[in-house]
């Protein structure tokens, strides 16, 4: 009985092509769900730093919000003013957003 159990679950289990379409399936629904808007994602955040001309709003990657005064594009870099005579320079990739409009 022993030799018979051991012979039963040594047999190979079908089922090899529907694992593999498994496998596909989770990769295309991960594809859909997490990888495609990310890339979205990256592709907006492109575009606007390609858009950045003298005068838009920024916020940094460090959270310094600011208004942009003159763009080095030999250096890819923006001056960027955070207050009055205050003036700083940021590679033009640490800028991600414009900010939110404040209310009063």
């Amino acid at each position: 009985m022993n030799t018979m159990f051991i012979l039963l679950q040594a047999q190979p289990q079908g089922g090899g092509i529907s694992f593999l379409v498994t496998m596909v399936l989770i990769f295309v629904i991960m594809w859909i769900f997490m990888f495609r808007p990310q890339q979205k994602k990256q592709k907006e955040i492109q575009n606007f730093r390609n858009s950045i001309e003298v005068g838009t709003q920024v916020v940094t990657a460090g959270g310094i919000y600011g208004i942009v005064k003159a763009i080095e594009e030999a250096e890819n870099v923006l001056v960027v003013e955070i207050a009055r005579d205050v003036k700083i320079r940021v590679d033009r990739n640490s800028v991600y957003a414009t900010p939110p409009a404040t209310q009063n």
